[in-house]
């Protein structure tokens, strides 16, 4: 009887480090899985969208900054007076704007300030997130881009 005790106690052991390893493991790979998912955007980026930044025109002007973007994250940046082509590189909640050459038009001073000061600010972008129908840069600067309504 002794004999089948011990067999017991040593059966319950074993179950014991079992049950302390599985919680172990368990609790890692949630802490894990929690961190990942909290990198994961609720909404995907808008590829195939066409945005406006959320900025009143200029004095003596209508025209707003739009970012047109294609499926493969080609887009056409159209500035406060000039255009240039970029790629956006998308990974989860980050993002990389790689610009081209900026269109050579003839601008006002404070348009060419300010067309400069986007694309620096554009080129600074490290993430992005969506907040209602909204696209938020986040970086040197934060920009928001709204989704075209027509």
């Amino acid at each position: 009887m002794a004999g089948k005790r011990g067999e017991v106690i040593m059966e319950l052991g074993r179950v014991r480090r079992w049950w302390g390893h599985s919680m172990a493991v368990a609790a890692i790979g949630g802490a894990i899985f929690l961190c990942l998912a909290s990198n994961v955007p609720a909404e995907p980026f808008p590829f195939g969208g066409e945005l406006v930044l959320d900025a009143n025109p200029m004095r003596g002007s209508k025209k707003i900054p739009v970012l047109d973007i294609g499926q493969n994250g080609l887009a056409e940046i159209g500035l406060w007076c000039n255009t240039v082509k970029a790629q956006l590189v998308v990974a989860a909640d980050t993002i990389t704007i790689i610009t081209g050459e900026m269109s050579s038009r003839q601008c006002p001073p404070d348009r060419a300030r300010a067309d400069d000061d986007l694309l620096t600010a554009l080129n600074q972008v490290t993430n992005w997130r969506m907040e209602d129908s909204a696209l938020v840069f986040t970086g040197g600067k934060t920009l928001r881009f709204l989704r075209q309504t027509n």
